[in-house]
C-alpha cells in the first residue's frame, strides 16, 4: 500500500492594496480592491485627507464604507518619520498619537513608518543617533497603545539600505517595531533586495509591499518585470512560512513624496502580475 501524498497544500496571503492609488473615493477604493479579490485595504488618504489629518467623524465614515463593503484594514499608512530630523522628538510622537486613534478606528494594529530625511550637507552617520533615539520614542509610544510600527525602507530617509534597517531593528530592539518590506525601495537605492537584504531583514520582516522597479533608471513596473527579485523574495517567504500581507502599491502613473497613483486600470494590471508570480510560487491570495 502506498503512503499518503505529503504535498503540501497551496500557502494563503492575505491580499491587501494603497486604496488611494486607485481612486481618493474610498468606496471605489473598496469596490476595486474587492474585484481583484482582496480581503483587506491599507489606508494612507481617504477622500484626498492623508490619514495624520482625518477626523474621528472621517474615520467612522470611512470605517462603516469598508464595513458594508466586508473590507477589513491592513495597515494605516502613515507619514510618521517622512520629516527632517531637525524636528524635536515631541512632533513625531504626537503625530503618531493621532495615528494609533485612526488604526484603533479602523480596528488594525499595523502602522506605516520611515525613519527620517536628513539636510542636503549631513551624511546617514551624522543623523543616526538622532533617529535611533526618535524611533526609541515612537516604538515606545507603540508598544504602550498596542500597536505594532511597520518601517518602510524608503529612498532618502535614513533606512533606505538592509544594512541601516537593521541598525534600527538591532538598537531599538522593540517587539512593536517591524520591517514593512518593499523591493522597489531597495532597487531604487542600488540595492538588490533579495540578493543583499533579505537573509539579514527576515527576522523581523512583517509586512510585504508589493513594488518592482527598474536598476538603471528607478522607474517603478509591475511585479517581475524590473530588478527586484520578487519572485526570489517571494519564493523565500514562503519557504520560510510568511503567512502575512502583501500590499499592492503599484505606483504607477505618479510618485510623490506622501505616495503614489495608479489609477484602476493600472492598479488592475499590477494586481495582476503579482497574482502571476503568486501562483507561480503556489501561494493564493485571499
Amino acid at each position: 500500500m502506498s503512503a499518503p501524498s505529503s504535498a503540501a497544500s497551496p500557502t494563503a496571503w492575505q491580499l491587501s492594496g494603497f486604496g488611494d492609488e486607485v481612486d481618493p473615493d474610498p468606496a471605489v477604493q473598496a469596490a476595486v480592491m474587492l474585484a481583484l479579490g482582496a480581503s483587506h485595504i491599507e489606508v494612507r488618504s481617504a477622500w484626498g485627507v492623508n490619514v495624520s489629518e482625518l477626523t474621528p467623524e472621517q474615520v467612522t465614515e470611512l470605517k462603516g464604507i469598508l464595513d458594508a463593503k466586508g473590507l477589513k484594514v491592513s495597515a494605516v499608512a502613515s507619514p510618521i518619520g517622512k520629516v527632517d530630523i531637525s524636528l524635536p522628538v515631541e512632533h513625531e510622537v504626537e503625530r503618531l498619537r493621532q495615528i494609533i486613534s485612526v488604526a484603533r478606528g479602523l480596528d488594525t494594529k499595523y502602522i506605516r513608518i520611515f525613519s527620517f530625511y536628513r539636510g542636503e550637507t549631513q551624511t546617514p552617520e551624522e543623523i543616526r543617533d538622532d533617529v535611533i533615539t526618535r524611533m526609541r520614542a515612537l516604538a515606545a509610544e507603540a508598544e504602550s497603545a498596542g500597536v505594532v510600527l511597520l518601517h518602510e525602507n524608503e529612498k532618502d530617509i535614513y533606512g533606505d539600505t538592509p544594512e541601516r534597517v537593521l541598525d534600527i531593528m538591532e538598537s531599538v530592539g522593540s517587539p512593536a517595531l517591524r520591517v514593512a518590506w518593499d523591493n522597489a525601495n531597495f532597487v531604487q537605492v542600488g540595492v538588490r533586495p533579495y540578493t543583499d537584504g533579505y537573509a539579514m531583514l527576515r527576522p523581523y520582516l512583517e509586512y510585504l509591499q508589493v513594488k518592482d522597479a527598474v536598476m538603471a533608471t528607478g522607474e517603478v513596473v509591475p511585479s517581475g518585470e524590473g530588478d527586484g527579485e520578487l519572485d526570489a523574495t517571494i519564493a523565500a517567504l514562503k519557504e520560510d512560512g510568511y503567512t502575512g500581507f502583501a500590499s499592492l502599491e503599484p505606483h504607477l502613473a505618479i510618485q510623490h513624496e506622501l505616495g503614489g497613483f495608479s489609477g484602476p486600470v493600472a492598479f488592475g494590471v499590477a494586481a495582476r502580475a503579482f497574482a502571476t508570480l503568486a501562483a507561480k510560487n503556489g501561494i493564493e491570495l485571499s
